[in-house]
This record gives structure tokens, C-alpha cells and sequence, in this order.
């Protein structure tokens, strides 16, 4: 058995030794690049995360100020329900005297004509008495 060992030292050697160091240095701008693109995305992150916070307290503030517009609106038409309910209220105290009233006035009226009535036909039946004693008598 005859077996031949040939070593190569030389080009090969330098061959596979400038391969080995492309990988490496692949390897390397990858990780770098890797790096770099973690660096951008925890920015980038940071910035979401800061604009989204801009973005929600900026919500929060429209949300606060139209909550006290609302608020604002509803103390405007309470009051306004109030001072209508308070016309409305004075309004039928006004009517209800006025009809009081009126009714006085009636009835007093109503006396004082019953009171001149009652006058004026004894006065006439008074008349028609003496009319009657002149002509019979």
C-alpha cells in the first residue's frame, strides 16, 4: 500500500485564508449593519412612542375642552329651562289673580245690580201703587 500525502502550503493556503477572512469580515459589516438598523428601529421606537403620547394627550386635551363646552351648553340650557319655567310659573300666578280678580269684580257688580234691580222695581212698582190709588180713588 502505497499512499502519497501531498501538503499544499502556498496559493491554496492563501486561498482559504482570504476566504476565511471575507466571511469574517461579511460577518462583521453584518453584525454592524445589524447594529445600526437596531439603533434606528429603538429610535424610531422612542419617536413613535413620543409622538403617540403627543398624539393621546392631544386627544385627551379635545376630549377635556369639548367635555366642558358640552358642560357648558348643558348649564346654559338649564338655566334658560329655569328662567322659562319661572315665566311660565309667574305667568299662571298672573292669570289665576287676574281671574280672582275678575271674579270679584263680577260678583260685586252682580250685587250692585241685583241691589239697583230690586230699587228701581220697587220704585216702579211704587209708582204703579200710586197710579193705581189715583186712579181708583
Amino acid at each position: 500500500m502505497n499512499q502519497k500525502i501531498h501538503v499544499w502550503f502556498g496559493k491554496g493556503f492563501d486561498l482559504l485564508d482570504n476566504r476565511k477572512q471575507r466571511i469574517l469580515k461579511t460577518i462583521r459589516n453584518s453584525e454592524e449593519l445589524c447594529e445600526g438598523a437596531l439603533e434606528q428601529l429603538e429610535k424610531a421606537t422612542d419617536q413613535f412612542r413620543v409622538n403617540g403620547y403627543s398624539e393621546i394627550e392631544r386627544g385627551k386635551l379635545n376630549l377635556i375642552n369639548s367635555t366642558y363646552k358640552t358642560l357648558e351648553q348643558l348649564e346654559n340650557y338649564k338655566n334658560e329651562t329655569i328662567h322659562f319655567e319661572q315665566q311660565r310659573a309667574i305667568n299662571q300666578v298672573q292669570q289665576r289673580v287676574f281671574q280672582q280678580a275678575l271674579q270679584g269684580a263680577l260678583g260685586t257688580l252682580n250685587i250692585c245690580l241685583n241691589n239697583e234691580l230690586h230699587l228701581r222695581t220697587i220704585n216702579t212698582n211704587i209708582d204703579m201703587f200710586g197710579m193705581m190709588k189715583e186712579i181708583t180713588g
